[in-house]
């Protein structure tokens, strides 16, 4: 699948700020690539494949220093059980939204400590 404007892949480079791959990941988090590789398995993360190498690719914003935010494991499984798919859920979750308690995306509000207020808003997208 190549980087055309109908890869539902290519429009996230326009939301998305930065992405990690697996290596990068886990140099970042001084975990093995095999431990990091379990992290999606797991919907600790949501990768995907990108760019012209089609390399795995987690948002660079679903990490801090200590690893996946905690909040989104369960924000993944609440856009995921209203029928969004991994593209959808990570491009709802960079796409700024002025109605939030804070300046930015939903991702931005997690950071920010609304993981409530994001997933009752995500329970809203599914109905």
């Amino acid at each position: 699948m190549s980087e055309t404007p109908t890869d539902p892949v290519a429009d996230l480079e326009t939301v998305v700020p930065a992405w990690l791959t697996v290596p990068d990941l886990a140099e970042r988090l001084g975990l093995r690539l095999s431990a990091v590789r379990t992290l999606p398995a797991g919907r600790q993360l949501l990768a995907l494949r990108r760019g012209p190498n089609r390399a795995v690719s987690v948002p660079a914003g679903f990490v801090d220093d200590d690893g996946p935010l905690p909040a989104l494991k369960g924000t993944f499984t609440v856009l995921a059980d209203g029928g969004m798919d991994d593209v959808e859920i990570i491009r709802w979750l960079h796409t700024p939204d002025t109605t939030l308690p804070v300046e930015g995306s939903p991702l931005d509000a997690i950071r920010a400590g609304f993981k409530t207020e994001v997933r009752r808003r995500a329970m809203e997208e599914a109905f």
